[in-house]
């Protein structure tokens, strides 16, 4: 049986192998791993990973499943990803809420979906593909997105919550990105969580974002900078809606040393004590 993910991750880096390694992560309860990235035959990847896994649980976080495209489903993909899980027994498997190939063609950006009936029931059925494929429960991230469709019928937090009833999937709340959309599209992020099914809600993750360079005043999930103060409170809101939600620390770029991703668990830490005792603002 798979071990359950509890209390605090970060996602798994190649930088931060040897200090991990080493002993520095004691604080870290478990890890994410990028699955792309370990969809390899054998070499340095796999042999780190298989180290790891001897220390941590270990969840699977994709991000070329598409499941909203319209291309067919990738079966070699499936294959590998399944082998994958089966060498890690990871507690869940997640992927994004989006599309990222068209005609073959991989694009390497998660891209945002039309919120309609018809996209529901097309990415409804993909999921029980998918989930028939791997043996286990799928978990469908909520993406940063820059624009909408104007033929929208439903918002995101509706599109997820009637997902998770007809599949079954789980959903990976990043509350970075809530806040980015939230900036970016005008709508409330408390009521956008609020909204959302709590039972579902598998993993948070938390990360930084940027403001535009080129001045349109949008903010980019960049996950190059740390958590700030605005994502830390929705973060304490979610800990108050979702409860004891496992919760990571995400970066990909700018990477800082270990110690400096611990002293930002840490913080999260320590708001999930404080909305535990209901002292949190």
């Amino acid at each position: 049986m798979n071990p359950q993910l509890h209390g605090f991750g970060l996602g798994l880096r190649p930088p931060h192998y040897d200090a991990l390694l080493r002993g520095d992560g004691a604080a870290v309860d478990w890890l994410e791993i990028v699955s792309e990235n370990y969809l390899v035959d054998g070499g340095r990847p796999l042999a780190m990973l298989d180290r790891i896994a001897e220390r941590w649980p270990l969840a699977m976080h994709g991000v070329a499943l598409n499941i909203g495209g319209s291309d067919p489903l990738d079966r070699d993909y499936l294959r590998a990803l399944a082998g994958l899980a089966r060498r890690v027994g990871p507690p869940l498997v997640s992927d994004h809420l989006c599309w990222t190939r068209h005609g073959g063609v991989q694009l390497h950006d998660l891209l945002p979906l039309p919120y309609r009936e018809d996209t529901l029931r097309h990415v409804a059925t993909r999921v029980r593909q998918v989930q028939d494929a791997l043996g286990m429960q799928l978990v469908l991230e909520n993406v940063s997105s820059y624009l909408r469709f104007d033929g929208d019928t439903l918002d995101e937090a509706a599109f997820l919550a009637a997902l998770v009833a007809d599949t079954g999937c789980g959903l990976l709340l990043d509350v970075n990105n809530v806040y980015v959309n939230a900036h970016n599209h005008g709508f409330d992020a408390v009521a956008y969580l609020d909204a959302l099914p709590a039972h579902a809600i598998r993993q948070i993750h938390l990360a930084g974002h940027s403001v535009d360079a080129l001045g349109s005043g949008l903010l980019i999930d960049t996950h190059d900078a740390p958590v700030c103060d605005g994502v830390w409170g929705l973060y304490a809101h979610a800990r108050r809606r979702f409860g004891e939600v496992p919760t990571m620390i995400e970066r990909d770029d700018s990477i800082p040393p270990l110690a400096t991703l611990l002293d930002e668990l840490a913080i999260a830490r320590g708001i999930a004590a404080d909305t535990a005792l209901g002292v949190a603002a």
